[in-house]
């Protein structure tokens, strides 16, 4: 039925339906007592009629447009907030994030006289202190190379974007191409090119880690320890290499770049002991947590060991994120300074707070050996160890003394043991399908100067340098064992001619020296000294025979200087003079 209220469906005014008879509104309007009242009513209602209908119109439309804005807003909000849910989802948490770390200790290397104390206990210390910490820890003692691969390769898979991954290894480290290499214990090394091939690169790691999507990324390399392969490949340099890190990482050494520490008897070391107690203390940001440890071993071993520090965090970082969690500041006062890249000299009043608990020493007034490293020398004051020497002095190296009877250190009964060794095993074999295979004869020659058979070491050397007669580092190897039987005139043939095919061979200058030294030529041998020493200020064999040279040659307290600051560096350099027949 239609009404006076000519809509369709769609609530739209009809005119084309006809307007209704007057006949139509009686029911409506019978309520109305008189005539004139319905001609009203019905006049009124025919004249307002589209004005009616038009009202009508125009409410509705103002209910369905503000309905449809309440739904629009309501849809714009729900994606509001579930674009903010989203972003904060994806933002890293560093106080809450998922954390990961691999703690590697490597102690038994065959190559070694004896399986180190330390990485074992250290580990394992270090390993529960980050479980307790929320870290989900996977521990390695003693990896090989498929070992410590398979064990980057679970830490890989298990980082997420915006996860914490850190990394602990201790047992030895060589640095080699200006990178530093963790050793596992079943490496094969005589070249550095073998130190590439079964180290692992700590850069190479990181930056892996990083292509995970880790936020933070912290490295603890405890590493810096004299080992049995400095003496394979001559052009070996000393200690740890700096880092060139990806953004977000902190990397810290046990002791300064191109520095190495000596065992000191304990079963745990002494920069883990303070790295845990700084840890241990709760609201502490990661790079003050560090520092702190860095300026605890350095009082504690009175400036001998300074652990190096880089950091590129561009977050707060706490191991312990404890009741404050997030990016809180540390609660000490915050005089700390920026702990960017501490240098590898000791910076030891360079504290960050107030130093942890050691009280004993207020000061580090004690004369520390070490510090006078480059200024002994009276000549130049040995600065930083830039490679920009001057040449090497080769002032009257052709005019030494006959040599003194051979004393040869190896008897039959060390060289039938050697025929035991698994390494000497191999090359042999390769050496008896290939006689001429120039790598075995070189890398047996290493091993057999390295336990002492230098009669035979020689004769490798030398088969060596008839298939290669341009081989610096066999010339250099086979000068060094002629200096230690004796044969001093044909050692310093080898030298010269290794210095006159790489002039500035850091490694053939300390063996030349070496010869000139034992050859009674103190002043050659200061020369020579000098010169490996302004490459590498600390070479530890340069700094003690130019000590004992100089004491030779009447400079009795500087030569006491030297010896002194040698000893520091490596206790154990007497005995190795000793057995070249040096005292």
């Amino acid at each position: 039925m239609i009404t006076h209220r000519n809509f369709t469906t769609n609530g739209i005014y009809s005119p084309s339906i006809p307007k209704e008879s007057p006949e139509v509104h009686r029911g409506e309007l019978s309520q109305l007592t008189s005539p004139s009242q319905v001609v009203d009513g019905l006049r009124g209602s025919f004249d307002n009629a589209v004005c009616v209908e038009y009202g009508r119109r125009g409410a509705s439309w103002d209910r369905r447009f503000f309905g449809w804005t309440a739904v629009i807003m309501k849809i714009r909000l729900a994606l509001l907030l579930t674009v903010i849910f989203s972003v904060a989802s994806i933002a890293p948490s560093f106080g809450a994030g998922e954390r990961f770390a691999l703690v590697i200790g490597n102690s038994k290397y065959p190559d070694a006289e004896a399986p180190l104390k330390e990485p074992i206990n250290d580990a394992r210390d270090v390993a529960e202190e980050l479980k307790r910490d929320g870290f989900n820890v996977d521990i390695g003692e003693n990896l090989t190379g498929d070992g410590m691969r398979r064990a980057f390769e679970r830490l890989y898979g298990k980082i997420k974007p915006g996860s914490v991954a850190l990394i602990f290894f201790s047992g030895f480290g060589i640095q080699a191409n200006r990178q530093s290499y963790m050793i596992p214990v079943d490496a094969q090394i005589w070249a550095e090119a073998d130190v590439r091939r079964d180290g692992f690169s700590l850069e190479m790691v990181l930056g892996e880690i990083n292509s995970r999507g880790a936020g933070v990324k912290i490295a603890l390399v405890d590493a810096s320890r004299r080992n049995p392969f400095e003496r394979r490949f001559r052009s070996f340099s000393a200690g740890l290499a700096p880092v060139i890190a990806p953004n977000g990482s902190l990397v810290m050494y046990s002791a300064a770049l191109s520095s190495v520490i000596s065992d000191n008897g304990s079963d745990r070391s002494l920069f883990v002991r303070e790295l845990l107690k700084e840890i241990r203390t709760p609201d502490l940001m990661a790079e003050e947590t560090l520092n702190r440890t860095r300026v605890g071993v350095t009082r504690a071993s009175r400036q001998e060991q300074v652990p190096w520090i880089s950091s590129s965090l561009a977050e707060d970082f706490s191991f312990i994120p404890g009741g404050g969690a997030g990016p809180k500041p540390s609660s000490p006062p915050p005089p700390a300074p920026p702990p960017v890249v501490t240098p590898s000299p000791p910076p030891v009043a360079i504290a960050p707070p107030a130093p942890p608990t050691p009280t004993p020493t207020p000061a580090p007034s004690p004369p520390p050996a070490q510090v006078a490293i480059a200024t002994p020398a009276p000549p130049p004051p040995a600065p930083p160890p830039t490679v920009v020497p001057p040449p090497p002095k080769q002032i009257e190296v052709t005019v030494p003394p006959p040599a003194p009877p051979a004393k040869p250190p190896e008897g039959n009964t060390a060289i039938a043991a050697l025929a035991d060794d698994p390494t000497i095993k191999s090359l042999t074999a390769r050496l008896n399908d290939n006689p001429d295979d120039g790598a075995a004869l070189y890398r047996r020659g290493q091993v057999y100067a390295s336990k002492g058979a230098y009669e035979l070491a020689i004769k490798d050397f030398n088969n060596s340098l008839r298939l290669n007669p341009k081989d610096v580092e066999a010339y250099n190897n086979r000068c060094w064992a002629r200096t230690v039987i004796g044969d001093l005139q044909a050692a310093l043939k080898d030298c010269n001619e290794a210095l006159r095919l790489r002039p500035n061979f850091v490694d053939a200058l300390d063996s030349r020296g070496l010869v000139n030294l034992k050859s009674g030529q103190t002043k050659n041998a200061i020369a020579d000294f000098d010169a490996a020493l302004k490459i590498n200020p600390r070479l530890t064999s340069s700094l003690y025979g130019r000590g004992i040279a100089k004491k030779r040659n009447g400079s009795i307290p500087e030569g006491d200087l030297d010896i002194s600051n040698a000893k520091a560096m490596d206790p154990n350099i007497v005995k190795e003079f000793a057995d070249y027949g040096v005292q």
